[in-house]
């Protein structure tokens, strides 16, 4: 069984774990590393893997491009019902997302689904154009660098007052709230997305029925009690992994194609 995954730290340790995770189950992995999703999505529509660790404009894609729909096979407790949250400061005399008319809005990264295409989408959807709308609206790729990245970027110029409002994941807040780098009320969540599907590990629809309900069992039976099953889920950022569903996804489907993406 062949695991496909984009190469970064905290994947070398996620898959160095599940090959030895699923040997104890009786399962023999080979995982590979890629530079990028595009890579990973042309060999699992190939067939080149049986599994591949997505993202969800990944998942999205890989969906796109086949006739015959692959399966979700397990995710990650964090990744059902994701949420997005637009922030502005507590003192701000935003309300409602209609107040943003005339303001100034920071979105994470082009590539952060959560940050910045799904909020770009939920605007456009409330009826508020970023381009025409907003006084000034910028992706993190267009801002000035500073000490921070991505969502932390985001809430740091909106915290300083430097933008009116900005969008990073509801997870992400809470992360940073949990491990004492965000202060209790330093900003203000005013409007909150339906909840999203995120991550998955995607299996190929041909997958014998049998092979499929063993390797799901292998991610379930993945235990944060055990050392080793702590530190997978650890560099995952999760508590578990859990069955995977083929709902959630559609919202970012439809802002995937309306942004050319797929």
């Amino acid at each position: 069984m062949r695991l496909g995954g984009v190469a970064s730290p905290s994947h070398m340790t996620v898959f160095q774990g599940l090959e030895t995770l699923f040997k104890r189950k009786g399962i023999d992995i080979d995982w590979v590393l890629y530079s990028d999703y595009d890579s990973m999505i042309d060999d699992f529509v190939e067939g080149k893997i049986d599994l591949a660790w997505n993202g969800p404009l990944g998942y999205v894609k890989i969906q796109s491009r086949l006739d015959q729909p692959c399966q979700v096979i397990a995710m990650r407790d964090v990744d059902i019902n994701f949420t997005t949250c637009f922030i502005t400061r507590p003192d701000s005399d935003i309300i409602t997302v209609e107040d943003l008319k005339g303001r100034s809005f920071a979105f994470g990264s082009r590539s952060s689904e959560q940050a910045g295409l799904l909020p770009y989408y939920f605007l456009k959807q409330v009826g508020i154009d970023p381009r025409k709308d907003l006084a000034l609206s910028t992706f993190f790729e267009d801002r000035k660098p500073g000490t921070l990245t991505g969502e932390r970027d985001v809430i740091e110029r909106v915290r300083s007052g430097e933008y009116d409002a900005g969008s990073v994941a509801q997870r992400t807040l809470q992360t940073l709230s949990e491990n004492g780098t965000l202060q209790q009320d330093s900003v203000r969540t005013f409007w909150t997305s339906p909840g999203y599907s995120h991550c998955c590990f995607t299996a190929q629809r041909e997958m014998d029925p049998n092979v499929s309900r063993e390797i799901e069992q292998a991610f379930l039976s993945v235990d944060y009690s055990d050392p080793l099953g702590k530190e997978v889920l650890d560099a995952e950022g999760c508590k578990s992994f859990v069955p995977g569903i083929s709902e959630g996804w559609e919202m970012l489907s439809k802002a995937a194609e309306e942004e050319g993406l797929i």
